[in-house]
């Protein structure tokens, strides 16, 4: 190969220059042991050496193939639906997030239409709404820089975020939780009120539970690629959508990340047939001093209040 590609497991936090920090921080969750779908990441170099020769290099496009290829291999399936996620350099640091801010693409299948999902993703790195949020942030990357995350798809029929603090008030002793139906897309983009817990970190014991109504979920297309927008079944919408088992695990998931990166933590995760799996994480931004005294309020609505809808 090339040198373009490595698989997620390979990757270390010292690698974010090269792959960008969504690929990073997989690798470093992978080697904590966390349960991570499996994939492979695209170098910010193909971006680079595509901006030369575009749409596509003819060897970036053979290595991505390949590599899908044995996604497909190990999986079991010809053409695996997989999540093609930007990966930029800077994104998911201390001081920025840039959630939202570059294109996922999901339920792709097939080589052909990776390759086109990562076109996309590139594309957004210039997109209107990421070059406003580089300009207020004062973003050190002058000349910004993209790599990409492909990752085998889990068929949520859960998903949601964590934060391993209380992202309001700062408490590090709580897990904040949030839920829904099928893929996490409708929570990272506002579509409902999901469900809310506050979780003791220490005891595990469930502190507050709000039960969302979550009137939409996005799933599967019929067709097989991409995804679907469909309304929740009115007797569905408030029922609660995690048991006790899958909030303990939840908090012992938090438990192990914020150990492992020594710091709070957002964290992208969904429940599917094989079980719970880690989507993301990235640290906690603008985390107030804990001292400060406030209500326990929705993760959602810092998610929503500081970095807006996600991808």
């Amino acid at each position: 190969m090339s040198g373009h590609t490595r698989t997620l497991s390979e990757l270390r936090r010292a690698d974010e220059p090269a792959f960008g920090g969504k690929s990073a921080g997989l690798g470093e969750l992978l080697s904590a042991g966390l349960r991570v779908p499996a994939g492979f990441a695209l170098a910010c170099s193909a971006y680079r050496l595509a901006r030369r020769d575009p749409p596509m290099p003819e060897l970036v496009r053979e290595e991505i193939t390949r590599r899908y290829a044995e996604l497909g291999e190990t999986a079991g399936v010809p053409s695996p639906p997989v999540a093609v996620r930007s990966s930029a350099v800077g994104e998911d640091s201390a001081q920025a997030t840039f959630a939202g801010q570059q294109e996922s693409v999901l339920w792709v299948c097939g080589a052909d239409a990776v390759c086109d999902a990562v076109r996309t993703c590139w594309a957004s790195l210039h997109s209107p709404t990421a070059v406003a949020y580089r300009a207020r942030l004062g973003s050190p990357h002058g000349d910004p820089t993209i790599g990409v995350t492909v990752q085998s798809m889990v068929e949520a029929t859960v998903a949601g975020v964590l934060f391993t603090c209380n992202p309001l008030s700062g408490d590090p002793s709580v897990v904040a939780i949030n839920a829904s139906w099928g893929l996490g897309v409708a929570v990272a983009g506002g579509e409902v009120t999901p469900d809310d817990y506050l979780v003791s970190k220490v005891t595990g014991e469930v502190l507050r539970e709000r039960l969302g109504t979550k009137a939409v979920e996005h799933v599967r297309d019929p067709s097989g690629a991409g995804t679907a927008r469909l309304e929740v079944a009115p007797e569905r919408r408030s029922a609660r959508a995690l048991d006790e088992a899958a909030i303990a695990e939840l908090v012992d998931i938090a438990r192990a990340i914020e150990r492992h990166f020594g710091a709070p933590q957002d964290v992208e995760w969904a429940i599917g047939a094989d079980g719970l799996f880690v989507l993301q994480s990235r640290p906690v931004t603008a985390l107030p001093e804990h001292r400060r005294p406030a209500e326990p309020a929705s993760a959602l609505s810092l998610v929503m209040k500081t970095f807006g809808a996600r991808k």
